[in-house]
């Protein structure tokens, strides 16, 4: 099955699909036509249309091309849920550094947004002391 990507001129083509039951996840080999090598963005995007699932839910293994040519092969995991891909694919240090980082900011923020919630109700309640003595 061969599906045109309309952006970027790639053409994705499966060559192999296996539905592993133990996992709960849909195995990709596939080759993508592109004129350079496509970012695994791209190709987890490219996924989530033809299988119509989230891009969160797909892992892509390996884009590998060869010298000169302008196909690449595609090895992927399309999982059913999230929380399927979470257990079964291991993360590396980096990634765990980022999601990290990540929560630390939301923390962070959500603390800053407090902050102001009080600061207002404070500002507000001294603007009504301010009119019930005057």
């Amino acid at each position: 099955m061969q599906l045109k990507h309309a952006s970027s001129k790639m053409e994705l083509k499966i060559i192999r699909e296996k539905h592993n039951l133990l996992f709960k996840r849909k195995e990709i080999l596939a080759e993508i036509d592109s004129e350079i090598t496509p970012k695994i963005i791209e190709v987890e995007k490219i996924l989530s249309e033809k299988f119509s699932k989230p891009t969160e839910n797909i892992k892509t293994k390996r884009v590998k091309g060869k010298f000169g040519s302008k196909t690449f092969e595609i090895n992927a995991n399309i999982y059913d849920t999230l929380e399927d891909k979470e257990k079964t694919e291991i993360k590396t240090r980096k990634q765990r550094a980022a999601e990290k980082k990540i929560k630390e900011e939301r923390i962070k923020s959500e603390k800053e947004a407090k902050k102001e919630e009080v600061l207002e109700k404070t500002k507000a309640e001294e603007n009504k002391s301010e009119e019930v003595t005057e």
